[in-house]
């Protein structure tokens, strides 16, 4: 459940028109994407492609999330969240609401991904989090409401992208917007002061749901319950150690999470080239297989035209 809820809920019919009052872009509703504590988020077009718009009634709002969003682009290797577009206003009747327009990013949610794919693919996407999140915490920023629900699954390449920044504050300040499962303050295991242990807290709870989909109430505060948890479930045991340090605040940046769990994971060699081996097997057997066929293809229609020929060369002679 989310800190907030916005206020005065409110809906634009699909098909709808928004226009800049500034900027004069249009963007057409497709659809609502998610309503949260500070906005709603559309699936609109802008000139044939896919964008998403964030409206808000409070410019607040809009400037602090698309501040985020400018200083995400300025951070150097840091895919994850959505690319900035467009900032505007927009007016309706009496109203006036701010928006802000993102990229739009296709993929595949975070749990479903894992559900259709298999755990094994946490660990590679794990790493990737943490990867970016270093970035992000060395700019300055802590994603604060860091949750599976935000977390999408891109393919080609796959890569772990979020779609909210919603949550998202700058270090040192208080925690602006979370999800309970998620906050170290609901299980008593920690302020709420942004900083990197808050995120990777969050991430270790990210590798909990994935082993309970439907995660858990909490019964008590504290650690004990959460240890129980992990005990629980055979594959969610082999990280013990790494989730305990996270929830309990040992990390103090995303690199020490990542190289704890490269070495449990071994995933630091072998693995990874182990996957990245098997998948170009894979692909080239696939163009082997795929060259095989069209040679015989080829043959066979080889043979038809020559036979052809030969019978009209037969024929032409007779008559």
């Amino acid at each position: 459940m989310a800190m907030n809820s916005l206020k005065n809920p409110y809906n634009i019919p699909i098909g709808s028109w928004i226009k800049g009052k500034w900027h004069n872009n249009r963007y057409q509703i497709q659809r609502e994407l998610g309503r949260g504590a500070n906005g709603v988020v559309y699936l609109a077009e802008w000139n044939g492609r896919k964008v998403a718009v964030k409206m808000s009634e409070t410019h607040y709002t809009v400037t602090s999330e698309t501040n985020v969003l400018k200083a995400l682009s300025k951070a150097q290797g840091v895919t994850l969240g959505p690319s900035l577009l467009d900032v505007d206003d927009w007016e309706s009747g009496n109203r006036k609401y701010a928006f802000y327009v993102m990229e739009y990013i296709e993929g595949e949610q975070f749990l479903q991904f894992i559900i259709r794919k298999g755990t094994i693919w946490l660990d590679i996407l794990i790493l990737q989090l943490l990867s970016d999140l270093q970035i992000f915490h060395r700019n300055g920023w802590v994603f604060g409401d860091l949750k599976p629900d935000n977390l999408i699954v891109t393919s080609l390449p796959v890569k772990l992208r979020c779609i909210d920044v919603g949550g998202t504050t700058q270090i040192g300040r208080a925690i602006k917007e979370f999800t309970e499962f998620f906050d170290r303050g609901y299980w008593e295991l920690g302020s709420r002061r942004a900083e990197p242990s808050y995120d990777l807290f969050a991430v270790a709870m990210v590798m909990m749901n994935a082993y309970y989909p439907n995660r858990f109430p909490k019964k008590k505060g504290g650690i004990e319950q959460l240890k129980q948890m992990i005990v629980q479930r055979e594959g969610l045991k082999r990280y013990e150690q790494v989730i305990l340090r996270a929830l309990t605040g040992q990390y103090k940046q995303a690199t020490e999470m990542r190289k704890d769990l490269l070495d449990l994971t071994a995933l630091k060699g072998t693995k990874i080239s182990s996957f990245r081996s098997t998948k170009k097997n894979i692909v080239r057997t696939q163009r082997k297989k795929k060259r095989k066929i069209t040679g015989v293809i080829e043959t066979i229609l080889i043979l038809l035209i020559i036979g052809f020929l030969y019978g009209f060369y037969i024929y032409a002679r007779i008559g």
